[in-house]
């Protein structure tokens, strides 16, 4: 298990100092406490590939495990595939689903707009975003800002109303490194 270090009346793992030194200490250290999930808002994590993104949402979700929140981790491809198989089901799997992740406290959502979507792919999103909305939490792990999802998202009418459910309600946080933490850490690193 990893040293702790008490803060704000939650417990912080020491790790986290070490990573968010010149990354937002302040903002990062309030979110470990998990208020943002009672009340529902909602994180942005942008940055290159390799700057920690994965690695500080996930260490929100087990911060937020820690605190009795359910948690789920999945990546953007992955969820879609789950939710596109349940609509083209006729047996209600599709609304079934919906239910399920609304259950779900906080929501971590990796490599999200990677790539343009079909609009097939971009209603389903809306779908799940408006779901969610006021009633959980979403960490939102990108490579691009906010501004660049309007052209992943394509069709702009649905895209504004994504966006609009998303942003006002999110803190952001852009992890900008010199080095990818693959590089840093990796084997290549230790040789």
């Amino acid at each position: 298990m990893a040293p702790t270090l008490r803060i704000t009346g939650s417990h912080c793992p020491k790790q986290w100092l070490n990573f968010v030194r010149n990354n937002h200490k302040h903002l990062i250290l309030e979110l470990a406490t998990g208020n943002y999930i009672g009340k529902h808002l909602n994180i942005i994590l942008m940055g290159a590939s390799g700057n920690g993104k994965t690695w500080l949402s996930n260490a929100f979700g087990i911060q937020a495990c820690r605190q009795h929140y359910k948690v789920k981790y999945v990546r953007l491809p992955e969820l879609l595939d789950e939710f596109i198989l349940a609509r083209n089901e006729a047996d209600g799997s599709f609304r079934r689903l919906i239910k399920k992740y609304k259950k779900v406290d906080l929501l971590i959502i990796d490599e999200w707009l990677l790539t343009s979507l079909p609009e097939e792919h971009t209603l389903t999103l809306f779908e799940i975003i408006e779901s969610r909305l006021k009633t959980a939490s979403t960490i939102f792990c990108s490579q691009i800002a906010p501004e660049g999802w309007y052209e992943k998202l394509g069709e702009a009418l649905v895209a504004d109303a994504i966006l609009d459910r998303i942003i006002h309600d999110s803190y952001s946080i852009l992890l900008d490194g010199e080095v990818s933490m693959r590089e840093r850490y990796g084997l290549r690193a230790k040789l």
